[in-house]
C-alpha cells in the first residue's frame, strides 16, 4: 500500500516515515500543499496523510481541490487544532478522517488501516476478486474455484494487491510504474509488461478466472474472463 506524506514540520515527517516504512507502507513525502494536490493528482496513492498547516496550500485547500478534481483517494487529515469547528472544516473539505496531534501511532495505524479497507472487497481479511483471495500478510495468492495457492514476488503482490483495490479501473504504465517502484525510481516502462508477464502466469498457474486485460493505448484492466 502505497501512502502520500504531507508534512511540512521535518521531524514528524521523518519519524512518521520511519514509522510506516517499519509497518511494510510504501511512503512518498512532500512538504508543501502545491506538492501534495500534484502527487494526488496522479492517482497511485492508497492513502492520503495531510497535516493541515503547510506552506503555500494548507491540507483544507488541498483536499478541497483534490475532491473537486475527481481525485477519491482515501485523506487523513493532521493538525494541532482540536477545536470543533477546525475538525468540520477539515471533514467538509472531503478529509474522510481526522487526528489531532500529539496522537499514539497505534491509533494512526488503525485509522490507515481502517482507510485502506475502504476501497477494496474483503474476506476473512483477504483481498478478494472473482475466485481470486488475497493474503497480503503471507504473499499468498488463491483461487478458491481450484483451491490452487502460489507465493508472489514482491513486485507480483504490490501489483495484484493495486488492482484489487482499484476494481474496474484501467491502470496505466505510468500510474504501476510509480505506485510499485516510486517517483524517484528511473524503472523503465518494460519493466512494467514483464512483471505483468508474471502476474498473469501466476493467475493461470492457479487456475483462475480471473484476467489481467491489456487494454490498447491505456494500460491494463483486472477482469474476469468472458464465459
Amino acid at each position: 500500500m502505497r501512502i502520500l506524506l504531507a508534512e511540512d514540520e521535518k521531524r514528524m515527517a521523518a519519524a512518521l516515515v520511519a514509522l510506516l516504512k517499519q509497518e511494510k507502507y510504501d511512503v512518498d513525502h512532500v512538504e508543501d500543499g502545491a506538492s501534495a494536490l500534484t502527487a494526488l493528482e496522479s492517482g497511485v496513492y492508497d492513502i492520503a496523510v495531510l497535516d493541515v498547516m503547510m506552506p503555500e496550500m494548507n491540507g483544507f485547500e488541498v483536499a478541497r481541490t483534490a475532491r473537486n478534481n475527481g481525485i477519491k483517494t482515501p485523506i487523513l487529515m493532521l493538525t494541532a487544532k482540536s477545536q470543533l469547528d477546525d475538525k468540520v472544516e477539515g471533514l467538509d473539505s472531503g478529509a474522510d478522517d481526522y487526528l489531532t496531534k500529539p496522537f499514539q501511532t497505534k491509533e494512526l495505524l488503525a485509522r490507515l488501516r481502517a482507510l485502506g479497507r475502504r476501497n477494496a472487497s474483503f474476506q476473512d481479511g483477504k483481498l478478494c476478486y472473482g475466485d481470486l483471495s488475497l493474503d497480503t500478510s503471507t504473499a499468498t495468492l488463491t483461487c478458491t474455484s481450484t483451491g490452487q495457492s502460489v507465493r508472489l514476488s514482491e513486485k507480483e503482490l504490490r501489483i495484484l494487491e493495486y488492482m484489487f483495490t482499484n476494481q474496474g479501473q484501467i491502470m496505466t504504465k505510468e500510474q504501476l510504474t510509480v505506485k510499485i517502484w516510486g517517483f524517484d525510481n528511473e524503472t523503465e516502462y518494460n519493466n512494467v509488461e514483464v512483471y505483468m508477464s508474471f502476474t498473469r502466469k501466476k493467475l493461470v498457474f492457479v487456475g483462475s478466472g480471473v484476467e489481467i486485460k491489456a487494454v490498447r493505448g491505456l494500460g491494463y484492466e483486472l477482469r474476469e474472463k468472458d464465459v
